[in-house]
């Protein structure tokens, strides 16, 4: 099989904006099977929050790295990468394409771009840092990582606990600071490359994120989230959807607040993903959101 004559299908962009629907759509139409890249959708048990196919749709095509991993398992973008670089071997032995897709930033650009190599983060240096987090609190892992690399605490999302958990693993892990070992250089891959978006406005994406928030409540969030509450702590839970539930059950804000609040949290993340996405802008195509399916069959014609 020569790599170079298969297409790996990237459908990215923000939470809401119909990109799993595009993937089932696309995977149909060109014989294929679709890659989850949702850092959420790869556990088990919390199909709701994180809005995971459906049965039906896991029956018309299937999807790899969904609900594969417990709650409690490690798992990092560099592990992405590799999974994924292994697994699409077996998908082109059958189809030409593959279609990857999701919204989880570092786990499309792992895929994608390449990853710098890291040290793989021990048991001990796991719990070690999870316990940091426990007792301080995110403010406490702040502290922290100005203290031991602030160059990367002057670029970090402070108010991503899973950034900074990372970063603080990798630290201890290595014994050097998190920027020395980002180079930044992109791998080139033996495949072909063809990103998709969908380009809604934002008040439509924004109505649409308000909507779905509004189904995870109808179809049982609640259920869901009270299931898992005893696993809290666990960074697989650390996310919008979770957090939000689980501060309502503990009493700090009431369900009408939580639902709102989730709401918001949702577009906020969606701005992230936006800004992620003008960064990536030569790499991703954008479609108008009539006829996707028709324009993007298309566009992947027209580039091989």
């Amino acid at each position: 099989m020569k790599v170079a004559d298969k297409t790996l299908i990237v459908i990215s962009g923000p939470t809401a904006s119909g990109k799993s629907s595009l993937a089932i759509d696309l995977a149909l139409a060109l014989n294929t099977e679709i890659i989850s890249a949702d850092s959420r959708q790869i556990y088990k048990g919390i199909p709701v929050g994180t809005a995971a196919p459906t049965a039906e749709q896991l029956e018309a095509v299937r999807h790899h790295m969904v609900g594969v991993l417990d709650l409690d398992d490690y798992y990092s973008a560099a592990c992405f990468e590799s999974d994924v670089l292994n697994l699409l071997p077996s998908i082109w032995r059958k189809s030409d394409y593959a279609v990857l897709c999701g919204g989880s930033m570092m786990y499309i650009d792992a895929v994608t771009r390449g990853i710098d190599e890291l040290p793989t983060i021990s048991e001990e240096v796991r719990k070690n840092t999870l316990e940091i987090f426990q007792s301080g609190g995110i403010e406490e892992l702040r502290r922290r990582l100005k203290q031991l690399d602030p160059e990367y605490y002057e670029k970090v999302d402070l108010n991503n606990t899973r950034r900074l958990i990372h970063a603080l693993e990798i630290i201890e892990e290595s014994g050097t600071t998190y920027t020395s070992l980002r180079t930044g250089i992109v791998r080139e891959r033996p495949f072909n490359i063809i990103g998709l978006a969908i380009d809604r406005t934002r008040e439509e994406l924004f109505d649409r994120i308000n909507s779905r928030v509004r189904i995870m409540m109808d179809e049982g969030l609640e259920d869901e989230a009270r299931s898992v509450y005893h696993l809290r702590h666990l960074n697989s839970l650390n996310t919008v959807g979770y957090k939000e539930m689980f501060a309502w059950f503990d009493g700090k804000m009431t369900r009408d607040e939580a639902v709102s609040r989730m709401a918001k949290n949702t577009r906020v993340y969606a701005k992230k993903q936006l800004t992620w996405m003008k960064r990536r802008q030569t790499d991703f195509h954008l479609l108008p959101p009539e006829n996707i399916l028709q324009q993007a069959l298309k566009l992947i014609n027209n580039e091989n």
